[in-house]
Order: structure tokens, then sequence, then C-alpha cells
């Protein structure tokens, strides 16, 4: 059984599935997270969607250098939870099923590609407090 996190489900709302990446990316006593302006200000693992026809460890590697601008190595899965969720950017009901990894930040390249993205270095006990998502907090914290 996958552990769900976030809001309950909602009677009569059709939810569509999305299977998306995450990565947990320490270094130190920090962690690599981006900050995400739209639709709501909020700090966030560095992850996404899986593209149609793309694996989950490519789609993590694309998603971390989005919107860090960071290239990563190592990547660990660590597992998985489901949460159910109104998605503003897209205008759709989804159920997102979140593939949580941990990796190593290796070199930036740059800032951001993601339009509205800040890459954000925060102490590891901070960032538990700061994830706007309880999926990411409750990863991040068994980390620790």
């Amino acid at each position: 059984m996958i552990r769900r996190y976030g809001e309950p489900i909602r009677a009569g709302v059709g939810y569509r599935h999305r299977p998306g990446v995450y990565a947990i990316l320490p270094l130190g006593d920090s962690v690599l997270l981006t900050h995400q302006a739209e639709p709501v200000p909020e700090f966030q693992l560095p992850g996404g969607g899986i593209d149609p026809g793309e694996g989950p460890l490519a789609a993590l590697h694309r998603e971390s250098f989005e919107e860090t601008g960071y290239s990563i190595a190592g990547p660990r899965r660590l597992g998985v939870y489901r949460r159910f969720t109104y998605m503003p950017e897209y205008d759709m009901w989804a159920e997102k099923l979140c593939h949580i990894y941990l990796a190593r930040p290796v070199r930036r390249h740059g800032p951001p590609r993601e339009a509205g993205h800040t890459a954000v270095w925060m102490p590891l006990d901070t960032a538990i407090g700061k994830l706007a998502n309880i999926g990411d907090r409750a990863f991040l914290k068994a980390l620790l």
C-alpha cells in the first residue's frame, strides 16, 4: 500500500494520474530546494512530472536541472507516496504519484531555466518546516 499525504479525496472530482519524481539534494548540513513563485509562492523539492516516453531517472535529472540549475549524480530511490491535489498551472485535479530520490548536487551550470523558480540552499532542519508539501517534509525528516 502506498502512503497518502495531503488533502482528502474529493467526491465527484475526476483526478488525472500524474507520476512525478522529486529530489532531496543535501550537501553538508544544507539541502538544495527550489522556490516557486507562482501560482502560490512556496519552497519545494526540485522535481516534477514524468513526460510521456521519459524514464523516471531522465525526468529526475531534467527537472532538477530546470528548477535549480544544478546537475545531479548518484540518485537513489527512497520511496513513493500519493497525494490528490488541484494543479492551477494546468487547471486540473491530479492524483500525483510522487517518487522521492536522494542525490548529490554536483555542479551549478547557471540559474534555474524554469521560469518562476529560484534555487535556495537551506539548513536541513529549517527546510523541514519550510517545504510546502507534507509528503516531502516526511521524507526529508526521515533522513535526519
